[in-house]
């Protein structure tokens, strides 16, 4: 079997760090963009580094997204969507899952939830691969501000 198109890159290069958002973060993040090192268009694929006690703020994506624990130790945490509006809405935690070194969670689009670092004391890196829903349609991640157990509102433009 002859391989082509085949492509190359170092994970760890800084040469393609993403900007991001900080407030889509409750503390500080870093990101490498990977699709873009190897000029990919079928999913978004970044390398996600949760200094300690860092998570994303509750989200939600319109595809499905698939993350690989590289560094550490952190959290993936689920929740249900109480009351109707967009803008502002209870939440419940619905699950809590432990992630360490190798292992793979898979979020199906329209979960509402948050992972990183599990606490204060460990560093965390993943691998989020975003599956585009449809071709040719932009990823698209909505996010709110929250307090991880009863709310969230205020979208985060």
């Amino acid at each position: 079997m002859e391989l082509m198109d085949v492509k190359k890159a170092n994970l760890f290069s800084n040469s393609k760090i993403r900007k991001i958002n900080p407030n889509w973060f409750t503390a500080k993040v870093h990101m490498t963009e990977i699709s873009n090192i190897i000029n990919l268009k079928e999913q978004n694929i970044y390398h996600v580094y949760f200094e300690n006690g860092a998570k994303t703020k509750v989200h939600v994506h319109d595809g499905n997204q698939i993350l690989i624990v590289t560094k550490g130790s952190g959290a993936l945490e689920t929740f249900s969507k109480k009351g109707s509006r967009k803008d502002h809405f209870g939440i419940k935690r619905t699950k809590r899952i432990s992630l360490n070194l190798g292992d793979v969670a898979y979020i199906k689009k329209g979960t509402l939830h948050t992972h990183g670092s599990a606490d204060k004391k460990h560093l965390f890196s993943h691998i989020a691969i975003n599956i585009i829903p449809a071709k040719n349609k932009k990823y698209k991640t909505t996010w709110y501000e929250s307090d991880f157990k009863t709310f969230a509102s205020n979208i985060i433009k």
